[in-house]
C-alpha cells in the first residue's frame, strides 16, 4: 500500500492521531540519551474518563522494512515504561523478540527475550532505566539486530504537521544544486504551473541565535551571521515572460515549492511520510497528482508511503486513486473517544457513490449536528 487517506470530522481526533505518532517517535529518539533519571515525561492520557486517566498511555506500530514485517509497541505513565514487546515476522509465523513488563508487587521490570534477538541482552536490560525505552537503550548499546527499528523511527519516518511545520531548507537546497533544480521545475510543471526555473541567491547577514545550556539551566542569546536566501521565479508563458519574487507567488505555488523538495527526497529514499491536512492551500487536482506520484512504481522506485489527513471529499471518488482498504475515517463517539475505521469494513458496493456515502454519514467519520449552525438574532 503506497497511500493511505484518513477522514474525519473536525476535532474528531485525525491530528491527534498523528500527534500520537509523532510522540512515539519522539520517546524511541530520546528516552535512552536526552531523559534524564527520575524525569517524567508529558504524556496525557484521555482525560474525560475517570478510569482510563489513571492508565498507561498504549503505542504500537506495525511497519516493513527491506521485507521483513516489525510490530513494535510500548505503553507508559508519565513516571515510567509500564511495557515494551517487539514481534518480528521474518516468516509467517512471528518471533517475539522480547517483552518487558514493570511488576508492582516486586516494583522490577520483568524482561523474557526470544531465541532471534541476539547479543548482550542481560547488558543492554541492566542498563535501562524505569524511564527509557529497552529498545532505545540497546541501539545506544550497538545492537546491530534492533538497530533497523529504531532508525525507522528516527530516519525513515518523516511527519508535517503544526508542531513540525513544513521547512523550505529543503527545496533550496536542492534548487542549488542544477539536477535539483531541474526536479523542482518539472515537479512544478507537471502540477501546470509555468515556471521555468527558479534563481537562488544567497547572501549573510546578521541575526540571533538562542542557546540552551541543559547543565547550567541558562539561556543566551548571541549575535551570528545567518544566511538569507532569496528566490526569484521565471516564468514563461505563450504571451510573455517575467520574474517573480516569492512573495509575488500564491499560497498554493508557495506550499508546492517547499512541499516539492521532501517529496523527491522521500521518493528516491522510500520513506514514509505523514501530512495533517495536505489539501492546505492546494487545489484538489494537484493533491491527486501529489498522490498518485507514490502510485508510479517508475518515480516511487525505493517504496515511499504517503499517509495524510484531509476533508477533500472529492478524493473518494477521483478514478483509480484509491482501493477501499486505503481510505480511513476517524470516528468520535458520543463519550469523545475516538476510532480508526477502514472504508472497506462497510462493504460499499463496487460502484457506489463513495463522496455522497460520506456526507451521508453512511461510513462514520462526521459530526453531530443536532440542529442547524447559524446566528441568533
Amino acid at each position: 500500500m503506497r497511500s493511505a487517506v484518513v477522514y474525519g470530522a473536525n476535532a474528531s481526533g485525525k491530528s491527534n492521531l498523528i500527534k500520537a505518532l509523532q510522540y512515539m517517535r519522539g520517546v524511541v529518539t530520546e528516552s535512552a540519551t536526552a531523559i534524564q533519571p527520575g524525569q517524567t515525561f508529558a504524556v496525557q492520557p484521555f482525560r474525560l474518563d475517570v478510569d482510563s486517566a489513571s492508565q498507561p498511555s498504549e503505542f504500537e506500530v506495525t511497519f516493513l522494512l527491506d521485507g521483513v514485517r516489525y510490530q513494535y509497541g510500548f505503553s507508559m505513565t508519565a513516571q515510567r515504561i509500564v511495557s515494551e514487546h517487539l514481534l518480528v515476522y521474518k516468516a509467517f509465523k512471528p518471533q517475539r523478540w522480547f517483552t518487558r513488563h514493570f511488576d508492582t508487587e516486586t516494583g522490577k521490570d520483568v524482561y523474557d527475550f526470544g531465541p532471534g534477538l541476539k547479543g548482550p541482552k542481560n547488558l543492554w536490560e541492566g542498563a535501562t532505566r524505569p524511564n527509557a525505552l529497552f529498545l532505545s537503550m540497546a541501539v545506544q548499546l550497538n545492537s546491530e539486530a534492533l538497530r533497523p527499528v529504531f532508525d525507522w523511527f528516527v530516519n525513515r519516518l518523516v511527519i508535517f504537521n503544526e508542531q513540525a511545520q513544513l521547512s523550505p531548507q529543503v527545496s533550496i537546497q536542492m534548487l542549488k544544486q542544477d539536477d535539483g533544480r531541474k526536479e523542482i521545475c518539472n515537479f512544478l510543471s507537471a502540477a501546470d504551473i509555468s515556471i521555468a526555473d527558479i534563481d537562488v541567491e544567497t547572501r549573510k547577514v546578521p541575526g540571533q541565535a538562542v542557546h540552551f545550556d541543559l547543565v547550567a539551566g541558562k539561556t543566551e542569546v548571541r549575535s551570528e551571521e545567518m544566511e538569507e536566501h532569496k528566490l526569484r521565479f521565471h516564468h514563461v508563458t505563450e504571451q510573455g515572460k517575467a520574474v517573480f519574487e516569492l512573495m509575488d507567488e500564491s499560497n498554493g505555488t508557495r506550499n508546492l515549492l517547499f512541499l516539492a523538495g521532501p517529496v523527491l527526497d522521500i521518493l528516491r529514499k522510500g520513506l514514509t511520510l505523514v501530512i495533517d491536512e495536505l489539501d492546505t492551500s492546494l487545489h484538489t487536482l494537484l493533491v491527486r497528482e501529489l498522490v498518485r506520484l507514490f502510485h508510479r512504481p517508475e518515480i516511487n522506485t525505493g517504496g515511499a508511503q504517503l499517509i495524510f489527513t484531509t476533508h477533500d471529499t472529492s478524493l473518494l471518488d477521483a478514478p483509480d486513486l484509491f482501493r477501499r482498504d486505503q481510505v480511513w475515517f476517524v470516528e468520535k463517539d458520543r463519550d469523545q473517544t475516538s476510532a480508526l475505521v477502514s472504508l472497506s469494513e462497510f462493504s460499499p458496493r463496487k460502484n457506489e457513490a463513495l463522496e455522497r456515502g460520506y456526507l451521508m454519514g453512511r461510513y462514520g467519520g462526521v459530526p453531530f449536528l443536532s440542529h442547524t449552525l447559524g446566528l441568533k438574532h
